[in-house]
């Protein structure tokens, strides 16, 4: 009789112990999505399966309403029940990280989330690690907090690269020194594909001396034929905004007033970005 209760204990203890939850997080319970009535691991797993799959009529897609969720379903005992953190009927904790105010449950509380109420969402990193701006709406790392650029609903837009919401995204972020928001894993595949400027703005995000360098040899090793070493162009800087006279030239134009290579023609034969043709 022990051994068979020892073994009825050691069931329920793998049975807990097992991999729960999606590729979003990890947790013991499902979603009753109240948009649609149907269940879901997580509303990430929802929003896929109806707001970015092109199997649904564009007429029919949403993402779920996270707040007005009122039914889970425990992974372990399949009971249907009010959202809590704790199972009513078997017991077992749903998520180690439970907020009644999102719904929302997470059991890798490595994650040190939190609950900010100006967001008004959870978020990841500590809340002793970040600030809520009012300005721009939205919670940054208090290594920002007196130098950022302030920029008005920063973050309540889509990626300017992969066109995914960031007010909520589980990526991670990054600020830009412009201010502009954008994917932490957006800008790394940008500088695979040596692109140094805001896709927004298109000030340089990193500092491009060498480059600018390499530039004055070069054009100073290409001379323009004679018929147009008197052209002149007025071009704009992309990085301090302002416009100067320069002449011609067709591999690049450098600012008179910051010495950036990060210009665009305004007035002459083309209207293309200099920073474009440069990467």
């Amino acid at each position: 009789m022990d051994c068979v209760f020892e073994h009825l204990i050691f069931s329920n203890e793998c049975m807990i112990k097992q991999e729960y939850g999606c590729r979003h997080y990890k947790r013991k319970c499902k979603i009753v999505a109240p948009c649609c009535n149907e269940t879901f691991d997580c509303r990430h797993c929802h929003n896929d399966a109806k707001q970015n799959s092109i199997e649904i009529d564009p007429l029919d897609r949403h993402d779920i309403p996270r707040h007005e969720i009122t039914r889970v379903i425990c992974s372990v005992c399949d009971t249907e029940q009010d959202v809590q953190q704790n199972c009513i009927s078997c017991g077992v904790c749903m998520g180690k990280y439970y907020c009644s105010i999102c719904k929302f449950f997470d059991d890798d509380i490595l994650k040190n989330q939190y609950h900010c109420e100006k967001c008004g969402i959870c978020r990841t990193g500590g809340k002793d690690n970040f600030f809520h701006c009012d300005k721009c709406e939205c919670c940054y790392s208090n290594v920002l907090k007196d130098s950022h650029i302030c920029i008005e609903r920063a973050m309540h837009h889509n990626c300017p690269i992969c066109f995914e919401y960031l007010f909520d995204t589980p990526r991670d972020t990054t600020v830009l020194p412009c201010g502009h928001t954008i994917h932490l894993d957006c800008v790394k595949e940008m500088e695979r594909h040596f692109q140094y400027s805001c896709p927004v703005c298109s000030k340089s995000y990193c500092d491009m001396t060498c480059v600018w360098e390499k530039l004055d040899q070069e054009v100073a090793s290409t001379p323009m034929p004679q018929m147009y070493q008197n052209k002149m162009v007025w071009i704009l800087c992309n990085d301090c905004g302002e416009t100067s006279e320069v002449n011609y030239h067709i591999l690049a134009h450098k600012c008179t007033n910051c010495n950036s290579y990060n210009t665009r023609q305004t007035r002459g034969r083309s209207h293309t970005s200099c920073a474009s043709q440069l990467v």
